[in-house]
């Protein structure tokens, strides 16, 4: 196969041609870089590039095939992550100036699951500074942009792992989430991400930004890959005290192709409030396919939201604040404008309304559950309620006027950090400009494999996640 027809394959289809002896790590490898080569100026979404240690792991796995030993679920298959994934001697910037020589002495939990699956990392991704911003800029490493277009935004914070999955250079990647830092990039460069459960998946070894919201999952070509890639990383960790002892399900044996039935919960008006039409023409598109398949879909209206919106902002502002105290005092100019002036915002919220936030965290799941999810198997929305904006138009160092358009990019992915509810974003159509449009789906917690196996269905349907940009 050409490196490009090698860059075609899904993760999933990677893995599996690998087994069987259909190619080579060492092929797909090459396939990468070959497409790094002619794709990667222009979504500038590498900060560091591991040539070297992956040829010698990719010719390392290809010797273990050949030798009959057991291979892991994801041998073969380079990947790459964004930059605040800790691996030991390596150094992590965390899409940082302050932290441009930063070299952790551990690596992360999900990192050494993904060596003992058998995949082949490649380096490390671009990312927002400190993973605190949702559009993908970034002051020190230049901004990602989007493989549909590069005057828009890829979305953020995990901008590298969109643009790269989009671009067709690597079939996956890790993001985190703390307020649609997965999905948002993932609606913006049309590809496939997950947000699992509230402590599904393991933080040691990871940046934190806000211990209340923060969650890792991936970023794939398709709900198959999640659901193989959550299988890998999810599970309980001695390292990571927060992390849930929840049996981990088989998320790949839940793609049963099968939807009839099931019930989803669209809930106005929230998540619909001042949407472009063009989004919403694509969101009622991805209705009716569903609808096609066998669910029933019933509006809803949940008072919850409203308060969740709040409560969100308090959270991740205030635990921000924190982390980030020593530094904001001994090298505040070395952050971006932007950056410096929201951390400083967290200074500003009292203890007692922090404390009421996280007091009120579970009462909200519960009614939220009870209004939305009660009669519901999912909740329906689109991830971004507008088009995909231009870098331009979302610049708020440049144009502090930008901060509304900034800060609504997220307004329908917040909630359900909050609520730390599992939530995926998979890609259903293109705006009247030609950028992609996302459709969020949401369940009740751990409830992953419900998730992917809509997802896998809408995925069987259509074929928008098989689009590519060049």
């Amino acid at each position: 196969m050409s490196p490009d027809a090698l860059a075609e394959l899904s993760m999933t289809e990677a893995a599996d041609a690998f087994a069987r002896g259909d190619v080579t790590a060492a092929s797909l490898l090459d396939a990468t870089f070959h497409r790094l080569e002619q794709h990667g100026a222009k979504v500038n979404a590498v900060i560091r590039l591991d040539r070297e240690e992956a040829r010698a792991a990719a010719a390392a796995m290809d010797q273990t095939r050949k030798s009959g030993a057991k291979l892991g679920p994801l041998a073969g298959v380079p990947m790459m992550h964004k930059d605040m994934y800790y691996r030991a001697g390596k150094v992590s910037t965390c899409g940082s100036k302050i932290r441009k020589n930063f070299v952790p002495q551990v690596t992360a939990t999900v990192l050494k699951r993904l060596d003992a699956a058998g995949a082949i990392d490649g380096g490390t991704l671009n990312m927002a500074e400190f993973a605190q911003n949702p559009t993908g800029h970034n002051a020190h490493f230049g901004d990602a942009m989007n493989p549909w277009n590069a005057a828009h935004c890829t979305g953020g914070s995990s901008s590298g792992s969109g643009a790269i999955v989009g671009a067709r250079i690597v079939t996956a990647a890790l993001g985190s989430d703390t307020g649609g830092s997965i999905r948002l990039p993932a609606t913006m460069c049309g590809v496939t991400g997950i947000k699992p459960t509230q402590t599904r998946v393991p933080r040691t070894g990871v940046m934190p930004l806000s211990f209340s919201a923060d969650n890792v999952g991936p970023l794939c070509r398709t709900a198959r890959d999640a659901a193989r890639f959550l299988g890998v990383v999810a599970g309980v960790c001695p390292g990571d005290p927060t992390s849930s002892k929840e049996p981990v399900a088989d998320y790949e044996a839940a793609l049963t192709g099968d939807i009839r039935g099931l019930r989803v919960a669209v809930c106005e008006p929230w998540f619909f409030d001042d949407i472009d039409a063009s989004v919403l023409k694509g969101f009622e598109a991805a209705m009716a396919v569903l609808k096609g398949l066998g669910a029933t879909i019933e509006t809803v209206r949940p008072d919850s939201l409203f308060a969740v919106n709040t409560y969100t902002a308090m959270v991740s502002r205030v635990e921000g604040a924190t982390i980030h105290q020593q530094w904001m005092r001994e090298c505040p100019g070395d952050y971006a404008v932007h950056l410096s002036a929201r951390i400083y915002g967290g200074n500003a919220i009292p203890a007692t309304a922090y404390l009421e936030a996280l007091s009120r965290r579970g009462p909200l799941l519960r009614r939220f559950c009870d209004e939305a999810l009660g009669r519901f198997d999912v909740v329906a929305t689109p991830t971004l309620r507008n088009r995909v904006p231009t870098r331009a138009e979302t610049d708020i160092d440049a144009d502090p006027d930008n901060w509304d358009r900034f800060m609504d990019l997220s307004r329908n992915t917040r909630p359900f950090n909050y609520l730390g509810l599992p939530t995926i974003s998979i890609a259903a159509g293109f705006d009247d400009r030609g950028l992609p449009v996302g459709l969020q789906l949401a369940a009740r917690p751990f409830a992953e494999a419900r998730l992917l196996r809509v997802a896998d269905v809408f995925q069987r349907e259509t074929d928008w996640h098989r689009r590519t940009p060049f």
